[in-house]
């Protein structure tokens, strides 16, 4: 008797220093994703390891026992961040006339791309040596048109050419290139997609 307690109080004390690792490893590899991301978001598109290791306060040996490269710690980012990023964009009246939509669906754009500006401009910069990190980025491209199909179902009887000048215009990067490139104002930037695309679509 007194030797299966003992053989199970150190079983738990096993199970327990296991769990202990297993959680610290966990806070490890987090407190690294978050030093990625919030680094992003301060506008340093493409920081390096080391720089990553030191915001988490931890040794760059660390942070490669937890990430084999930085392409997979930037997967692991994109992932956590993904349905944050695709809420901003899912929602919003979408009732009433097709000119009202057309105004409501830019200004409620508006608010996802100033949001994840830098994440837009990081997945552009990383994504041209990380294949999966573009995939990614298309699958959002993707989901971001059939949303705005359902927005706007007039589009589905749109050329295509125009449809693709919708698409372009509705666009992240448009935004980007009028609110940073050309440094307009929020509203003068609403203001400039809803008139291109009213300009677009019929009997808007």
């Amino acid at each position: 008797m007194v030797s299966n307690l003992l053989q199970n109080s150190k079983n738990v004390d096993v199970a327990s220093e296991s769990d202990g690792r297993r959680q610290r490893t966990q806070r490890t590899r987090q407190a690294i994703i978050d030093a990625a991301r919030s680094m992003v978001a301060e506008g340093i598109l493409v920081p390096t390891a080391q720089q990553i290791s030191d915001r988490a306060g931890i040794g760059i040996r660390s942070f490669f026992r937890h990430f084999l490269d930085m392409e997979s710690l930037f997967l692991a980012a994109d992932e956590q961040s993904r349905k944050s990023m695709e809420a901003l964009f899912i929602g919003g009246d979408r009732s009433g006339a097709l000119k009202e939509r057309v105004q409501r669906v830019v200004e409620y754009r508006a608010e996802g791309y100033d949001t994840h500006a830098n994440d837009i401009c990081a997945a552009k910069a990383n994504g041209w040596r990380w294949e999966l990190l573009h995939k990614n980025y298309q699958r959002y491209q993707r989901g971001l048109r059939k949303d705005l199909d359902d927005w706007l179902p007039e589009l589905k009887t749109l050329p295509q050419a125009e449809r693709d000048a919708v698409d372009a215009i509705a666009s992240g990067e448009m935004w980007l290139r009028l609110r940073d490139q050309q440094e307009l104002s929020k509203q003068r930037s609403i203001a400039i997609v809803v008139n291109l695309l009213v300009g677009l679509i019929p009997n808007a």
